[in-house]
C-alpha cells in the first residue's frame, strides 16, 4: 500500500521508519485542522456553533501536542531544539538560534 506519505518504498522501510512517517503525517493534518477552524471560528456568527467548533478546534490543538510530543520523544536533535524554542519568553529567532547549537551538542 503506496500513500504520498512515503517517497520511498514502503516496503524498504523499517517499521520504526514507517510509524515516524505516520506520525508526522498525523501532524500535518492536525496543524490543518487547527487552521480550518480558526477560519471558520473568525467567521461563524451563531455563539453555538462557533463554541462547538472551539471546543473542536481545542481537540485539535491536543492531538497535534501529542503528535509532538511523540516525534520529539524519538529524535534527541528534535527535542533539543524544541527545548530552547518552546514557551520561552523574548526573541524567537534567538532562541531558533540557541536551538540550533543545542542540536549541535545533543
Amino acid at each position: 500500500m503506496t500513500t504520498e506519505q512515503y517517497h520511498e518504498p514502503p516496503d524498504e522501510l523499517s517499521q520504526e521508519n514507517r510509524t515516524f512517517a505516520r506520525v508526522v503525517a498525523s501532524l500535518q493534518e492536525e496543524a490543518e485542522a487547527i487552521g480550518w477552524y480558526e477560519q471558520r471560528i473568525s467567521l461563524e456568527r451563531d455563539a453555538q456553533a462557533k463554541a462547538i467548533m472551539s471546543d473542536a478546534q481545542q481537540e485539535e490543538f491536543k492531538h497535534f501536542a501529542m503528535a509532538l510530543e511523540f516525534l520529539s520523544r524519538r529524535k534527541p536533535k528534535w527535542r533539543a531544539v524544541l527545548k530552547e524554542v518552546l514557551f520561552q519568553e523574548g526573541d524567537i529567532v534567538e532562541h531558533g538560534e540557541e536551538g540550533e547549537e543545542a542540536e549541535k551538542k545533543a
